[in-house]
């Protein structure tokens, strides 16, 4: 007998509680959607229509793989962050909630004061961070760079689909190496670095490690290589005035805030993520 699509929920996302999913009432409704190609909106429109045998499959399918361990971002190919509808890849991070304290720390620092702000994203992945800021201040520029090309093309699908051609630009840049002159100067640097210690990468959670791209991970022996280089080489590129950003793993801040101190940032200071872990630090030419 066929199922209604809330049916389907339903029974998915009990699976996926009884599985131990933290978001297990998101991630079903993400995977029904996904499953009949419908966004999470039109699928609450839909609840009390009936679902073909073909996307009742798909649905089986697609839990069977999460089940597994693999993340529900990449099962559907999107992920909200800061309000927005992203496309993820296995090719980029999964976007976290944990990150959107770095926007919001950004946006505190440029609303009503600068505006007309230009952005570098370093190491943006899906573009997330730089897209929430652009997106949010309207009359600001960014550019997003990252090392990998196939990252690059998912942030340039984000920034097409969200409106920010002409203002926002995705470059194909290592943090590790000098910036080119060409880039110009910056209000404003943030990242989300890669910044996890060699030794901890085989313990990460299995979703993570076998599943999200090991390049936006690892970040050396102490976990700081990417902080140091951004400190050293990118420093220069901000404005006088202009702010630093990072997002930082749990216990790193006191370090990392050590590397922009040494780099001649001052008004230095971090901000804590809802678990009250020091989650992002900041600094200002």
């Amino acid at each position: 007998m066929p199922k209604t699509y809330n049916e389907l929920y339903l029974a998915l996302r009990q699976r996926l509680r009884d599985a131990g999913v933290d978001a297990h009432a998101l991630e079903a409704r993400l995977i029904v959607a996904g499953a009949a190609g419908k966004t999470p909106e039109k699928l609450l429109q839909d609840l009390q229509l009936y679902a073909s045998d073909e996307i009742e499959q798909r649905v089986d399918a697609l839990a069977a793989r999460r089940l597994s361990g693999e993340p529900a971002a990449y099962l559907v190919g999107r992920w909200g962050f800061y309000g927005l509808d992203l496309a993820v890849t296995p090719d980029v991070l999964i976007p976290r909630m944990d990150t959107e304290v770095l926007v919001d720390c950004a946006l505190a620092r440029l609303r009503g004061k600068t505006e007309l702000a230009r952005v570098l994203d370093l190491c943006t992945g899906s573009g997330c961070i730089g897209c929430a800021i652009a997106h949010a201040l309207p009359q600001s520029r960014a550019v997003l760079a990252d090392i990998s090309a196939p990252a690059l093309a998912v942030a340039r699908e984000n920034i097409a689909a969200l409106g920010l051609t002409g203002r926002v630009t995705a470059e194909l840049l290592d943090v590790r190496c000098d910036p080119p002159r060409a880039l110009g100067s910056f209000d404003m640097i943030v990242s989300n670095p890669p910044y996890i210690r060699d030794d901890e990468m085989p313990k990460l959670d299995a979703s993570v490690r076998d599943y999200e791209p090991a390049l936006a991970l690892a970040a050396g022996a102490d976990g700081l290589d990417f902080y140091r280089a951004i400190a050293e080489k990118w420093t220069p590129l901000l404005r006088l005035g202009g702010w630093m950003l990072l997002e930082v793993g749990e216990g790193q801040a006191p370090d990392v805030t050590a590397l922009l101190r040494r780099a001649g940032l001052r008004s230095l200071g971090t901000a804590r993520d809802t678990a009250g872990t020091e989650r992002v630090v900041f600094g200002r030419k």
